[in-house]
């Protein structure tokens, strides 16, 4: 545990045997006053500050304070001659973590430094991943500067700050579940948990205890009580995906914890209230199934009570070279690669193309395009083939050129000059082909080329 140490005393004797104690464990530095100890806390990141209550003219207390107003402080701890209950308490008033006696103790205080910088360690990495978590899920991150795009961070401000259900609807792979969680970081649920479930990842007999938890003994294998998804987000945002795949005795529950807010765990009679709200999203035609009978008409108005309909990315084109930059910056940096720019024939590829995977899939072609490019830019030999245009034309125009080539003889070209590209490398020549190195391998075989 690494950690950097500030003692600031204005006995050279008990400055200096107190960095010989620490320095083993942390980096040291020493301060004689409060100019010095300034000084220091200028000049490097401190995580600890230990300091004396008299300080020739200065006084202690008076440090923490300055101390303390400074920009992410360090921790502080006070050393006094005068230990009493009152100079305890009137430091911790002024902030410090903790305070010793004089003549001090190593081996205690050695303890109480390395608890608080544990402690200081521990609120940086919460912060840092706070951060994190901001930069992914925050509503800048849903880049795209489309008239649809502006309507939807308009919903989202309004949406955001109430307690009203929120059922967001789009193409799979249009960002739903961005969305959501920028709806929750900026609410005032924020601080707590978003717990998200895809409902089409679970069969009808496991969702409906994964979402109320079950138990013990409430079915074959139920050998110990489990704490669904809603208890778990409980004063937090629960995230319920695909919600058109549930199974429809499952939707009389869940409608029940939504209105009047109550549910009981599978194989319990204990009475729950459900402390959460709910953001749902689908890429069905949740009316359609409503018509058909496959989903409840009152679950669905629970659920429509704010709908956001996200565009495919077909449908925001002048959004793409926005998105294509912000993958090239973040898959470049996050494989250590230099950063490439797209040619333009690449870049007027990305816009022309349909993108039936939508934002998922035009992630997955930047991502090719970093991975396989060797020289100055990313070209279009970079890209999978389904994106740079190389499947086959089977459209009316192309009958001119049956007869010198079919489906079969274009298939063989494709996986020969991926392979050549590649120099033989199956793994590569299967990411230039948008195809798993197994699908590979079988239509090797198939078409009766080398394996």
């Amino acid at each position: 545990m690494q950690g950097t140490i500030l003692i600031v005393d204005d006995e050279k004797h008990t400055r200096e045997g107190l960095r010989r104690s620490f320095e083993e464990n942390f980096d040291v530095y020493t301060a004689g006053n409060a100019v010095e100890a300034l000084t220091a806390l200028d000049a490097d990141q401190i995580d600890l500050v230990l300091t004396d209550l008299r300080l020739g003219g200065d006084d202690g207390l008076q440090l923490i304070d300055r101390i303390l107003r400074r920009p992410r402080p360090p921790i502080c701890i006070l050393m006094t001659a005068y230990g009493s209950i009152a100079t305890a308490v009137e430091a911790m008033k002024h902030g410090a973590y903790d305070f010793v006696t004089k003549p001090v103790n190593i081996d205690e205080l050695e303890i109480k430094v390395a608890r608080a910088i544990r402690s200081r360690q521990t609120e940086q990495e919460n912060l840092q991943l706070k951060q994190q978590v901001h930069e992914r899920f925050g509503l800048e991150n849903l880049i795209g500067e489309s008239p649809a795009m502006h309507r939807i961070y308009d919903t989202i401000r309004q949406v955001a700050p109430s307690r009203a259900t929120a059922l967001i609807m789009g193409e799979s792979g249009t960002g739903k579940e961005l969305i959501a969680h920028a709806i929750h970081n900026l609410s005032s649920r924020q601080k707590t948990r978003f717990v998200a479930v895809n409902c089409a990842a679970f069969p009808p007999q496991l969702i409906e205890s994964e979402l109320f938890g079950h138990e013990k003994g409430a079915f074959t294998g139920a050998i110990e009580r489990r704490i669904g998804r809603i208890e778990q987000a409980a004063g937090g945002t629960l995230f319920l995906d695909e919600i058109g795949e549930i199974d429809p005795g499952v939707q009389v529950k869940l409608l029940r914890a939504l209105d009047p807010g109550v549910f009981e765990r599978v194989g319990g009679n204990q009475t729950i209230k459900a402390d959460v709200r709910l953001i749902a999203a689908t890429n069905r035609d949740l009316p359609e199934l409503v018509r058909e009978g496959k989903f409840r008409e009152d679950l669905f108005y629970r659920l429509n009570v704010v709908q956001i309909r996200v565009p495919p990315l077909r449908e925001r084109k002048e959004d793409i070279p926005l998105l294509a930059t912000a993958f090239l910056k973040e898959i470049s940096q996050r494989d250590g690669k230099p950063l490439r720019p797209l040619s333009p024939e690449t870049m007027d590829r990305l816009v022309q193309y349909n993108w039936p995977g939508n934002v998922r899939e035009l992630k997955g072609a930047i991502d090719s395009g970093v991975t396989l490019a060797t020289g100055p830019q990313i070209t279009l030999r970079d890209l999978p083939a389904t994106v740079r245009g190389d499947t086959p034309d089977l459209s009316p125009r192309s009958e001119a050129k049956s007869d010198q080539m079919n489906l079969h003889d274009n298939e063989i070209r494709l996986i020969m000059r991926a392979l050549e590209e590649s120099h033989g490398n199956r793994t590569e020549a299967a990411k230039r082909l948008g195809i798993s190195r197994r699908t590979l391998h079988r239509r090797l075989r198939e078409l009766n080329l080398p394996d």
